[in-house]
C-alpha cells in the first residue's frame, strides 16, 4: 500500500471579503494537518491574488440575504432589509465592520493569510481563461502565484485531491 499524502484543492471564484476566508482558513488548517494544498483562482476570486485588489476586498450587503448586522457588531438589529444595500456607503460600512471585528479577534488580513499559505507550501494558480478575459498577466499577481494554468491543467495537477468550490 502506497503512503501517498492527502491532497485538497480549493477553487476560489468569489472576491467578496466574506467569501475569501473559507478557502484561506481551511487551506491553513489542511497545511497544519500535513495535507497538500492547491488554490485555483478564477473569475472574481482572482481579486484575492491581484496586487491592486487584495487589500480592498469588501462585503456587499445587497443580495447577501444572511447579512445580520448584530453579528457584525451592531447591537439590537437582526437584519438589513435588502433595499438598504443600495444606500451609498453601505458596502463600505459593512466592510469596515467586518474588518474591525476580524482584527479584534486577530484574524490575519487576506494578504497576511496568502503569505502564510505560500510560506507553508500551498500551491497557487490563476485560471488562464479568466486572466485572458480580464486582460491580466502574471505580474499583476502577488508573489507566490506559481503560474497561469488552464482548467484542464488544474485537473491534472490535482488528480486524487478533494476539490472544494467556493
Amino acid at each position: 500500500m502506497s503512503e501517498e499524502n492527502r491532497k485538497i484543492a480549493f477553487i476560489c471564484s468569489k472576491g467578496n471579503l466574506d467569501m475569501v476566508y473559507p478557502a484561506l482558513v481551511m487551506g491553513w488548517a489542511a497545511l497544519g494537518n500535513g495535507i497538500d494544498v492547491t488554490l485555483f483562482f478564477t473569475f472574481w476570486g482572482m481579486d484575492m491574488i491581484n496586487k491592486a485588489r487584495i487589500d480592498h476586498l469588501e462585503v456587499p450587503p445587497i443580495a447577501n440575504t444572511s447579512m445580520k448586522m448584530n453579528m457584525m457588531g451592531v447591537p439590537g438589529y437582526v437584519g438589513i432589509p435588502q433595499i438598504f444595500g443600495i444606500i451609498p456607503g453601505m458596502t463600505a460600512f459593512a466592510s469596515a465592520l467586518m474588518k474591525s471585528k476580524m482584527k479584534k479577534i486577530e484574524v490575519p488580513t487576506v494578504r497576511e493569510y496568502m503569505e502564510m499559505l505560500v510560506d507553508a507550501g500551498a500551491n497557487m494558480y490563476a485560471c488562464k481563461m479568466s486572466v485572458d478575459m480580464f486582460g491580466l498577466k502574471k505580474e499583476d499577481f502577488i508573489d507566490g502565484v506559481k503560474d497561469i494554468v488552464t482548467a484542464g491543467d488544474f485537473m491534472d495537477m490535482t488528480e486524487g485531491a478533494q476539490i472544494i468550490f467556493i
